[in-house]
């Protein structure tokens, strides 16, 4: 996969110190289309190499590139509302939920609310809900409709589901498939073998910072035709 073609690629990136190296010379390209599973045991990088995409983090060495673009070229937030993240645990604003979706788009009236809010699973009447209120999962949506209203052409995932029960995971992961029917690609990290074989067209495995294997999750996890 060329450079150019790539959604994200890593040229020979590290990250930390040679003594302790989260991401150890990262070479992989990240198709630009369909869900991509990135998976691994705790502490092989997984969630170091999803903050570089949106420069929440830099590389120690090589370079990150996003459709071809040096992300060190770009302006962070613009680069953030293009490429958005959604974390492990929800981070809300103070006030209500339309409040919050505020915060990304501050235009956002009522309206525009209801829909973004469908989009994530959520009933309009949430609107004028106490942000800080919200169970995990029904806060996890939110933080989902917010990175929406920036109308991101990607969406990051950070293990989104690791603290949610069965029924807001299956919700959440619904939502990033649709997403991906939608035209938009999103990266998902998970440390779960179940979630990767469900979601994934793509695989990249890491240990140790390094890249374990990569490619079609037929090819990878031996699933056959997806």
């Amino acid at each position: 996969m060329s450079e150019a073609a790539a959604l994200f690629s890593f040229d020979s990136v590290s990250v930390g110190s040679a003594r302790a190296r989260r991401l150890d010379g990262l070479d992989v390209a990240l198709p630009d289309g369909g869900l991509t599973v990135v998976a691994g045991p705790s502490g092989s990088g997984k969630s170091t190499l999803l903050r570089l995409c949106n420069r929440l983090e830099v590389p120690s060495e090589g370079v990150v590139r996003h459709r071809g673009i040096d992300v060190a070229q770009r302006d962070p937030l613009e680069l953030r509302r293009e490429v958005a993240i959604v974390f492990q645990r929800p981070v809300t604003f103070p006030g209500t939920v339309l409040d919050n979706l505020r915060e990304a788009d501050a235009d956002c009236d009522e309206a525009r609310g209801g829909e973004l809010l469908e989009r994530a699973g959520l009933d309009v009447s949430f609107l004028r809900r106490d942000a800080g209120e919200l169970s995990g999962g029904e806060a996890q949506r939110a933080c989902l409709a917010r990175a929406l209203a920036t109308e991101p052409r990607v969406m990051l995932m950070d293990e989104p589901t690791s603290a949610l029960d069965v029924r807001a995971a299956g919700v959440l992961e619904r939502l990033a498939t649709q997403l991906v029917d939608d035209g938009t690609p999103v990266v998902w990290v998970t440390h779960s073998e179940e979630q990767m074989r469900r979601l994934a067209d793509h695989v990249l495995l890491l240990h140790a910072g390094r890249v374990d294997r990569s490619g079609p999750a037929g090819e990878v996890l031996g699933l056959g035709e997806r």
